[in-house]
């Protein structure tokens, strides 16, 4: 586990870098939104895979878009060595408090995602019809960190009950054990489906 300090954007960070699998888990706004940072090195620490966490030790929270987090040393490590990239996000949208926007460039992966929801998770609605996914959390952009490995990856954007059971500023992050379960299962089907098929095929 490495731990640095960046600046992006006149903002510091503190990052945390783990290397494990090919998967990786990523939270870019764990200062920010909140139980991101905890739930993705939750579901790491279970399933071996790599985690890469962004928080803010210092001053006020401050929301950099994905696509414009800097390729700094941790991010940079983390795209290398990476095959499929799973980054949580947080939404506050008033009309869908129990809705997980699942985007990103894989399709095949979001699906194995939102199944496991479905699935494990049941008091959740996951939505991969990109379509219905609000613009902004569709999480396509290629100069979105998400869609900058091999495979590509999976956005998770979670309302405020899927990714802590504490959401009060002061208590800490806890990330809901249904959640954390669904998404270990999908993460463990997604290495297996990775280390099934060749370089040259598809996942």
């Amino acid at each position: 586990m490495h731990t640095e300090r960046v600046t992006i954007e006149g903002v510091d960070f503190e990052t945390t870098l783990h290397l494990g699998g090919p998967v990786g888990l990523l939270a870019l706004h764990g200062g920010v939104e909140g139980g991101t940072a905890e739930l993705a090195s939750t579901v790491a620490a279970r399933t071996g895979a790599t985690l890469l966490t962004f928080t803010q030790p210092t001053g006020p929270p401050t929301h950099i878009p994905s696509t414009r987090m800097s390729p700094c040393t941790p991010l940079t490590t983390f795209l290398a060595h990476t095959t499929l990239t799973i980054s949580l996000h947080g939404h506050n949208r008033r009309s869908a408090p129990r809705t997980i926007y699942v985007g990103g460039s894989n399709r095949p992966a979001a699906r194995v995602l939102a199944t496991a929801l479905s699935h494990r998770a049941p008091a959740f609605v996951p939505l991969t019809t990109l379509s219905e996914i609000p613009n902004p959390l569709r999480g396509l952009h290629p100069d979105n960190p998400v869609n900058q490995t091999r495979d590509g990856g999976v956005q998770l954007e979670l309302p405020v009950q899927a990714r802590t059971t504490h959401p009060a500023p002061t208590d800490p992050e806890v990330p809901p054990t249904e959640v954390v379960d669904a998404l270990t299962a999908g993460v463990r089907l997604i290495t297996e489906r990775l280390s099934a098929v060749s370089e040259s095929d598809e996942f």
